[in-house]
């Protein structure tokens, strides 16, 4: 393992605690003697992260803090490049452009030998073959979602049936064939799925749903027997 991941890791394991961790635990995590993790405690405090305590009673790092330069370990700029391919096939052209430029800015901070694997990475997405989607309808659908605004659906089902609804959007599933609209519909009064591919027309309304949409995706995720993260 390399210093610099070894400092990453290092920040990793304190962010993940809100009370302060011995220094013979943390030492133990990092597979690394005492004596080296001072030397990198200071190196990061240098660095200006804001790590309290000293030896015997444990640190604990204080929000806020990033570590200059952007660091990511091999796996997770694999990550971040598999997802960023993924999402420029399988979504509405602007997020796409928003993929693809997180990508760029990630880039320009990397340190060089790290810069080479996110332009290397070998993993690749296939092309799409689910049906076609109106970008305009999806980033309007996002728009809803994160203003957590009501929409009206002229909305067609597997039969054809075309029926008006009133929804509180709170999520949007990306598949391979399809996207899927979660909401709280206001005629069925139960929470209802929408593909998108099934919308003729939408209009995201000026009101506001009553509920805050973390609240819908919980007690969704409840209804659903969903793991809730």
């Amino acid at each position: 393992m390399s210093r610099a991941q070894r400092l990453l890791d290092l920040i990793q394991i304190l962010r993940g605690h809100r009370f302060p961790v011995t220094g013979t635990e943390l030492a133990k995590q990092l597979g690394i003697s005492l004596r080296t993790l001072y030397r990198d405690i200071a190196t990061l405090q240098q660095q200006g992260a804001d790590i309290a305590g000293e030896p015997g009673l444990g640190y604990v790092l204080r929000p806020g803090f990033v570590l200059p330069p952007l660091m990511f370990s091999e796996d997770e700029i694999e990550a971040l490049v598999l997802g960023s391919r993924w999402v420029a096939q399988r979504t509405d052209d602007r997020l796409a452009a928003a993929a693809k430029n997180a990508l760029t800015k990630i880039a320009a901070v990397l340190p060089d030998e790290l810069r080479h694997i996110l332009d290397a990475s070998a993993l690749l997405i296939g092309p799409a073959t689910g049906h076609p989607h109106s970008d305009e309808a999806l980033q309007q659908i996002r728009h809803a979602i994160r203003s957590e605004r009501k929409l009206e659906l002229h909305y067609r089902d597997l039969k054809g049936k075309a029926t008006l609804r009133t929804i509180w959007p709170f999520a949007l599933g990306y598949f391979d064939q399809a996207q899927v609209l979660v909401g709280w519909c206001e005629i069925r009064e139960g929470f209802r799925h929408f593909r998108t591919d099934r919308i003729v027309s939408l209009r995201v309304t000026e009101q506001r749903y009553p509920r805050r949409r973390q609240a819908l995706l919980k007690a969704w995720r409840e209804t659903e027997g969903l793991p809730l993260q």
